[in-house]
């Protein structure tokens, strides 16, 4: 307690005298040398000057002096490249996989940060940005376990099986090891509203998956092909991810499991709420579990785009409502095929 009131008393002295200093810098760069002629301009960028002084410091003093032990990083709602939803209107809120990897290698670079606690609650969503994120989780350099809350399925759970444990409630929804390959298909629409399709490929599997052409058998085994070879290496990642049998992993026919089920199917190394998953990475560090959630570092400009977007979302919500009228927000909408865990 006296090392932490210690530090605390430090970093105020720190950020004092930083202000301090950058204030008097800035007066006699911008006020005194120009003398009368640019004095307002002088107090304008006297203030620029401590307040990027105070964030250099606060940014050092955060390093310097935290005393947090474990990075906690979420992975919430569907998994996609920017973090857009898919549905329409799409949902603002959720970070994008690029963002959560982002925020997974600051924490790896952070000394301070000897664990990494992934809080997992989403449905899975697209393959390649679940990749990325499992892949920045096996590469930090301590340990690492996840944390399922209400659902951890598919890419969900394809993230999961890169941390070294995954702990879950005993009513966390668990698994969906499985792969979805979808495309709307209006060619029977197009035809009595009269709508012709046509178009010119090069290569006969091109426009394979196209919503205003019916899908040929050939086309259909090549599509069902490519699920097969994404469902495989889903299979493969979670059997050596988890040191379980492939076929254990294929018995589970992408279902999922309450946490007790998927604890006692090897899917998950432990039942307990967050204390008990917080217990659980002390034993593995040795150090009492302080926490500090990181979250994504976004600019002005991104902030002011996720307002606009928020403002979108709900007025088109209240449309969807008005012309769906059970609140149902629709699917996938049109577009080529599409494939997710």
């Amino acid at each position: 307690m006296a090392d932490t009131t210690g530090r605390s008393v430090l970093g105020v002295a720190v950020l004092v005298a930083a202000a301090v200093i950058a204030a008097l810098v800035g007066y006699v760069l911008f006020v005194v040398v120009p003398g009368d002629l640019a004095e307002l301009i002088g107090v304008v960028l006297t203030v620029a000057v401590v307040a990027v002084a105070l964030k250099v410091a606060g940014g050092t003093l955060a390093s310097r002096f935290a005393d947090y032990t474990v990075a906690e990083v979420a992975v919430e709602g569907p998994i996609t490249r920017d973090g857009d939803s898919p549905s329409f209107p799409p949902a603002p809120g959720s970070p994008g996989a690029d963002e959560v990897v982002d925020q997974i290698e600051r924490a790896d670079e952070d000394p301070n940060a000897e664990a990494l606690l992934v809080k997992l609650n989403t449905p899975g969503g697209q393959i390649v940005p679940s990749e990325d994120i499992r892949l920045a989780a096996e590469r930090f350099d301590g340990p690492t376990v996840g944390y399922a809350t209400d659902t951890c399925a598919s890419g969900g759970y394809a993230i999961a099986v890169g941390c070294d444990e995954l702990w879950a409630r005993e009513g966390s929804v668990v698994g969906s090891i499985g792969v979805i390959g979808s495309r709307p298909n209006v060619h029977e629409l197009a035809d009595r509203l009269g709508v012709s399709y046509e178009q010119f490929t090069a290569g006969e599997y091109k426009d394979a998956g196209l919503p205003l052409k019916e899908v040929t058998p050939d086309e259909r085994a090549y599509l069902q092909g490519i699920v097969d070879d994404y469902y495989d290496q889903f299979v493969e990642q979670v059997a050596e991810g988890r040191d379980m049998d492939e076929e254990a992993v294929r018995e589970t026919e992408a279902r999922v499991f309450l946490g007790t089920e998927a604890h006692e199917r090897g899917l998950v190394d432990g039942l307990g709420d967050r204390e008990a998953v917080l217990d659980r990475i002390e034993e593995l560090t040795g150090h009492e579990a302080v926490v500090e959630e990181f979250t994504p570092g976004r600019g002005l400009m991104r902030r002011l785009r996720g307002g606009a977007a928020a403002t979108a979302y709900a007025l088109g919500a209240g449309v969807a409502d008005a012309v769906a009228g059970d609140g149902s927000t629709g699917g996938n909408g049109a577009g080529d095929m599409r494939f997710r865990r």
